[in-house]
């Protein structure tokens, strides 16, 4: 089997960083089960082997792919005519012929299109151009004396090699939110980091559970992918006791998460990564309100991205469903135990800071 692939972004960028790039690219392709070869050539990539699809549609970097077959320009018309019989070009369907060629040619692609064209109808009578929304299409690419032939254009994960970008540290709850904010910036170039924080007793043990069978869905798209686990129930006891005596139960979820992004910090400067990923979208529940999210920023000296800052919760479960996720993340484990009936919608960074100091001084 070949397949020829294509990338996008890539071929824009500055000679050294698409050499880079694509060398990336093409390590994470051989590393694929079935692969016998990779081949290059500037804004296209072909892979020989027995590759089921599933998997070339998982690496970030590839924008589409089909599968094909090659021939030589000199028998281009031969083989096209093969392989339309092999497609089921017959009688009565509506159909195209799509050419892109690179190199020195005396013919233009519509010329060869038309061309090809004609010889398909010649060959299968009643077959009728409809270049709009045809039954069948043969796409044809041209490339110096080396044609290739196929009818289908796959979907990939698209986006830039994973890996390109650095490293990131995701907090992570399993949920349908995080997954999807972390398999973001896998798309666009970064090994990810999948934190989880243990809050037993104040969450069950399904919810623990749950991370760990979504990061294995995730590990499609990120080999090697790996949950790590920080226990967190203990502070979570603490903190509540403290806040309750002072009357302050409302500040639970605020202080919860600024220690969140505080081991985060800790593991991402053990890891070597560059900043901390949230799957938060403003203004989804109080402690995302931008308020919040400026006092939980404060906690952290590294960059805090959330890539579904925009997203509303239909479009976040759309990409959840698109990747593979959200059977799983939206299963019901039970909430957080330790949630107050009327959390702080704008928290006071002053206020927060003094309670944390005495909270650190018990």
């Amino acid at each position: 089997m070949l397949y020829l692939l294509r990338y996008g972004e890539l071929a824009l960028k500055s000679e050294p960083v698409r050499r880079r790039w694509e060398g990336s690219l093409v390590r994470q392709l051989k590393a694929l089960p079935g692969v016998e070869g990779v081949r290059r050539e500037r804004g296209r990539i072909w892979v020989e082997g027995e590759v089921p699809e599933e998997k070339l549609k998982k690496v970030f970097g590839v924008v589409s792919f089909s599968p094909c077959e090659r021939c030589d320009l000199s028998e281009l018309e031969e083989k096209a005519v093969e392989f339309c019989r092999r497609e089921g070009f017959g009688e009565g369907q509506t159909f195209a012929v799509r050419v892109r060629r690179t190199g020195d040619h005396p013919f233009t692609s519509p010329q060869k299109a038309a061309e090809l064209g004609s010889l398909l109808q010649r060959t299968f009578r009643g077959l009728k151009v409809d270049l709009e929304r045809p039954q069948r299409e043969l796409f044809v690419e041209i490339r110096g004396e080396e044609c290739f032939l196929f009818s289908r254009v796959v979907r990939g994960a698209g986006g830039i090699p994973l890996g390109v970008e650095g490293r990131v540290v995701s907090l992570f709850s399993g949920g349908i939110d995080s997954p999807v904010a972390a398999w973001m910036m896998m798309k666009r170039g970064c090994e990810v980091v999948p934190l989880y924080f243990d809050s037993s007793p104040f969450t069950r043990p399904e919810a623990r559970e749950r991370a760990e069978r979504v990061v294995r869905i995730l590990s499609e798209y990120h080999p090697g992918l790996e949950l790590e686990v920080r226990e967190h129930g203990k502070f979570l006891q603490r903190m509540r006791e403290f806040l309750w005596r002072k009357g302050e139960e409302r500040y639970t979820c605020l202080l919860c998460k600024r220690r969140m992004y505080r081991v985060g910090e800790e593991l991402a400067r053990e890891r070597g990564a560059l900043a901390l990923v949230t799957g938060e979208s403003l203004g989804q529940v109080a402690s995302q309100t931008l308020e919040n999210l400026r006092v939980l920023d404060e906690a952290c000296s590294l960059p805090v991205l959330r890539p579904l800052v925009g997203l509303d919760k239909v479009e976040i479960g759309e990409l959840a469903r698109r990747i593979g996720t959200w059977e799983e993340a939206s299963r019901e484990v039970g909430g957080c135990g330790a949630s107050p009936g009327r959390p702080a919608t704008r928290g006071d960074p002053e206020r927060i800071r003094e309670l944390e100091k005495e909270l650190g001084s018990e």
